[in-house]
């Protein structure tokens, strides 16, 4: 299940380079996205850094390391967002925005590519959706996070209280589509569900999806952009960006 979830990412990674390749960006605008992909890698490097090279005892190293792996990501996608706010919607590919969500993106790389990060914090109950929301994320009381939920938009989530969600559910708050002129566009909206929401498993949630409250999805639930779930079936979704 591991190694799908990380070609479901290469995937959208190597979608979202072909995008930038086919419109007409900039090559500054291009080595900036290049530059941007080693975001996850200097992450890394800085947090085993931390842990192997700082001459500190092991006590205070430790303690700086798990603070360089979980809270430095988080911080800074909320600074990108203080000074970068990021209007939810159709974004241009190589517009300011989509710079914004890019970097967002890949300062979550690393917990997406290992998500036995994410899986030990859920061991603890609540600290899980805590994190979440460091990164920006509403997240209401007891919401119960399965075995493999997978989150690529850590910052466009609104969830209700008593949420459970299913083992290997996917919330993607992006997605890849062409426009009405044939162009190819990112749709970025957040993710909403509402109080005492049961999710099925193997469920994907993408951008812009709502549900209502008291609602129970079905088991590998595929929800299509900006889709309204209420009494059981898909609405038409009333939104200024459909």
């Amino acid at each position: 299940m591991l190694a799908n979830s990380s070609d479901k990412l290469a995937a959208e990674l190597k979608a979202v380079k072909a995008s930038v390749a086919a419109t007409e960006i900039r090559w500054r605008g291009r080595l900036l996205l290049l530059a941007l992909n080693f975001l996850p890698l200097l992450h890394a490097l800085l947090t085993l850094s931390v842990l192997l090279v700082l001459p500190l005892n092991w006590p205070v190293r430790i303690g700086l390391t798990v603070g360089t792996l979980y809270l430095l990501p988080p911080i800074l996608a909320r600074l990108i967002l203080f000074f970068v706010p990021i209007a939810q919607g159709n974004i241009a590919i190589g517009s300011r925005a989509f710079f914004a969500w890019w970097t967002l993106f890949q300062l979550q790389i690393v917990f997406c590519r290992l998500p036995a990060f994410e899986e030990i914090m859920r061991l603890v109950p609540g600290l899980y959706s805590l994190w979440l929301r460091l990164w920006g994320a509403r997240i209401g009381r007891l919401t119960y996070w399965s075995p493999g939920t997978t989150l690529t938009d850590r910052s466009f989530l609104r969830i209700g209280n008593d949420v459970v969600f299913g083992a290997g559910v996917r919330l993607n708050a992006h997605v890849l589509a062409k426009n009405s002129r044939g162009q190819l566009e990112l749709l970025l909206a957040n993710l909403q569900i509402g109080n005492r929401v049961v999710v099925g498993g193997y469920s994907l949630l993408t951008a812009g999806t709502e549900i209502a409250d008291d609602e129970t999805t079905r088991a590998c639930q595929l929800s299509p952009p900006f889709s309204v779930w209420k009494n059981g079936r898909r609405i038409k979704p009333v939104t200024e960006f459909e």
